[in-house]
């Protein structure tokens, strides 16, 4: 009975089949002696045929490693097609078990595959395929490519969950209306620990293979326009109080925008380097769509009631970093300028990381600020408010 051999840390490899040691060499030696005791043109009186080997060739060990090398070097062109497939597990089985002993290096990006090429710009520093799950979570602590991206959204899903869970347990005493004020900031909260979870999942697991890649980067892009969708609520429904109608028409209006964004996100060419423009422009064009109601309450309060009540300075200066974040995102600056220097820190999608996580706390705190506005002068509404 055969028993698999042992490749440490509890990996083992598969037992090879009879064939595939008779094709590297290992041949019977009572077979070998046979055929040379009975060639009649190879007796033992008759001299050997061919040149007399040379000095360097008479060390017996020193021959038979040279030639099962040869034959192991031409006995895999010349296995049948599941030898070949048994060959090759066994190798994918000895990288796995390298991985998941943490034994990975980095490598460049002109060896990766095609679907692991995403920033052309980033030369040196990056994970290997690695098809293990626990080893892509375990790379979370090592230095790489990922590390910032990763990082960067993991903590700010921590900070907003901690935040969100702090908020939603303030006392009641605190809002006018305290359930459908703690609903609609439960909905900016959902969008923005989706968006971050998602986010750094995706940069987690995205070297797993090109399945996984694919399915992750499709919920990374969904949970930005799940985002975008629940910044909305909270600032709509507090600009709007007391003009329900054009609050409803609008909050309709950015759940069909942002549902076609995720439709479009879905089709799999959309995660392709290629089509990095037209991400960035999908996601900006559904922010951007904020800028009507925006002139709606401006024009209708006026102003100086939009810079105060209606906190326009913070949606404005949202508006600018994620802007900001987009822009660099779809440049790839600065490692455009710098090829090579920035591809552990400071790369294009790390500070696009960074300031979506930004923008979405000033948003926090301006919409914060316009509860606070609204629970100081109460609930009523005039008949001015409601023209």
């Amino acid at each position: 009975m055969n028993e698999p051999a042992d490749l440490g840390s509890g990996c083992t490899r598969t037992p090879e089949p009879a064939a595939v040691r008779h094709r590297k060499g290992h041949r019977p030696d009572a077979a070998e002696g046979g055929r040379r005791d009975d060639d009649p043109a190879t007796g033992p009186g008759s001299p050997p045929a061919g040149p007399l080997p040379s000095p360097r060739s008479t060390n017996p060990e020193e021959h038979e490693h040279k030639d099962e090398a040869a034959q192991e070097d031409e006995g895999f062109m010349g296995m049948s097609p599941l030898l070949q497939a048994h060959h090759a597990m066994e190798r994918m089985e000895e990288f796995v078990c390298k991985v998941w002993e943490g034994r990975w290096r980095v490598i460049p990006h002109d060896v990766l595959p095609d679907w692991l090429k995403d920033n052309d710009f980033l030369l040196h520093g990056h994970r290997p395929p690695m098809p293990s799950f626990r080893a892509c979570f375990r790379s979370i602590f090592r230095i790489h490519t990922e590390t910032g991206n990763i990082w960067t959204h993991l903590l700010g899903c921590v900070f907003f969950l901690c935040l969100g869970i702090f908020y939603m347990f303030r006392p009641n005493i605190s809002f006018v209306a305290p359930l459908q004020e703690k609903v609609v900031f439960g909905m900016f909260f959902l969008g923005a620990i989706l968006c971050l979870s998602f986010s750094w999942l995706f940069h987690t697991v995205y070297c797993h293979s090109e399945s996984v890649s694919r399915l992750f980067s499709k919920l990374d892009y969904s949970g930005i326009a799940l985002l975008i969708m629940g910044s909305f609520v909270p600032w709509l429904y507090y600009s709007f109080y007391c003009n329900p109608q054009p609050c409803f028409i609008y909050l309709i209006v950015i759940c069909v925008l942002g549902i076609a964004a995720i439709m479009v996100s879905q089709w799999d060419m959309f995660a392709t380097p290629q089509y990095r423009g037209v991400r960035a422009g999908v996601f900006l064009g559904l922010g951007l769509s904020g800028i009507i109601p925006a002139l709606h309450f401006v024009i209708s309060e006026g102003l100086l009631k939009a810079a105060t009540m209606g906190q326009i300075g913070w949606l404005v200066l949202m508006a600018s970093l994620y802007i900001t974040g987009a822009a660099l995102y779809a440049a790839r600056v600065p490692e455009r300028f710098f090829p090579g220097k920035c591809d552990i820190w400071f790369h294009s999608h790390q500070l696009f990381h960074i300031f979506v996580v930004a923008g979405a706390f000033v948003h926090f705190h301006g919409v914060s600020n316009l509860q606070e506005f609204r629970f100081m002068i109460g609930g009523g509404c005039s008949e001015e408010d409601t023209q």
